[in-house]
């Protein structure tokens, strides 16, 4: 059944997935994730969006865990783009699972907030909207013209409070050490929960070396964001891949670094489609604390996620 997926990640898939969920796991992987959206609290309210694209004829339904997102029941996504809604920037377009980091950080209004990894903005824009547009969010890219990208949505989103930077993340974090109350290290990552049979683009380029790559750069970019961390503060590391290298790996790294400056707290998800992460991997034993993260295993509107929350004490 590969697909042309390499043989090498359905190995591996085969050893990370519970055994209980393997046979939906690859069922989901031959499915398009259904399009999924939130309402831009800073521009609108979830009620008249739902009473404005029912009136389009579209059908919605609510996630009962996210009051202010939606699932499209009836309609296209690219219709959905060419509503008011969505250009005026009162909807942003996100698959459930991308919401969730934002929502576990649960940064507060007048906070100073640094997402260290910011492009194209979706949860930078979320979480300006969790804050109310009060307080101070740097998002940070070092890409050009995904640093624009970033831009524009946050212009189109009304995100006031947003302050865009070209930079490098692993180096902006050294240059401001212990000045920020919260950050999101949502790392740039082999994208594994985004794989899809339909669409081989979304695997065509993978290799185990593109795994150790991003390793590289995700414990570059947690120094980084750890140093810049106000003792007390909180930090959501997260990825979009089942790779443990580059979720369990790189956080029991982080333990090893670090030591007592870290805490790892539990995180209580709102669903069930999600496991705890694993406890050893190629020989590796990790460090207990690495349990209390977290892996969200996909679904029809969830991509596979790994995020764990950690204070500076």
């Amino acid at each position: 059944m590969s697909h042309g997926i390499p043989q090498e990640f359905i190995d591996r898939i085969e050893a990370i997935i519970p055994i209980y969920y393997k046979t939906r796991f690859w069922n989901l992987l031959s499915k398009e994730k259904e399009t999924t959206f939130r309402v831009n609290p800073l521009r609108t309210t979830p009620q008249k969006v739902l009473e404005t694209l029912e009136r389009d004829r579209f059908r919605l339904k609510r996630v009962d865990w996210y009051p202010g997102a939606f699932i499209l029941m009836k309609g296209r996504q690219k219709d959905l783009e060419k509503t008011g809604l969505y250009q005026n920037g009162q909807i942003y377009i996100q698959n459930l699972s991308s919401m969730v980091p934002p929502l576990v950080l649960d940064p507060k209004p007048g906070e100073r907030v640094l997402d260290i990894a910011a492009a194209p903005g979706s949860k930078t824009t979320q979480m300006a909207g969790l804050m109310r547009g009060s307080g101070k969010i740097v998002a940070i890219d070092s890409d050009r013209i995904r640093c624009e990208r970033l831009r524009a949505n946050v212009e189109r989103l009304g995100a006031l409070n947003v302050e865009v930077l070209r930079d490098f993340g692993e180096r902006y974090g050294k240059r401001n050490p212990e000045s920020f109350d919260r950050i999101l290290v949502d790392a740039p990552c082999s994208s594994e929960g985004q794989f899809c049979l339909k669409n081989p683009g979304t695997f065509l380029y993978w290799k185990l070396s593109r795994v150790y790559e991003a390793v590289k750069m995700q414990k570059k970019l947690l120094t980084a964001a750890f140093t810049a961390l106000k003792k007390g503060g909180t930090l959501v590391y997260s990825t979009c891949t089942f790779a443990p290298e580059e979720n369990e790996g790189v956080l029991d790294w982080l333990l090893s670094q670090h030591g007592s400056d870290v805490r790892i707290l539990p995180i209580e998800l709102p669903f069930s489609n999600q496991t705890a992460p694993l406890s050893q991997w190629d020989g590796k034993i990790f460090h207990p604390a690495v349990s209390r993260a977290k892996r969200i295993l996909p679904t029809e509107t969830m991509e596979g996620f790994f995020l764990a929350k950690i204070v500076k004490q």
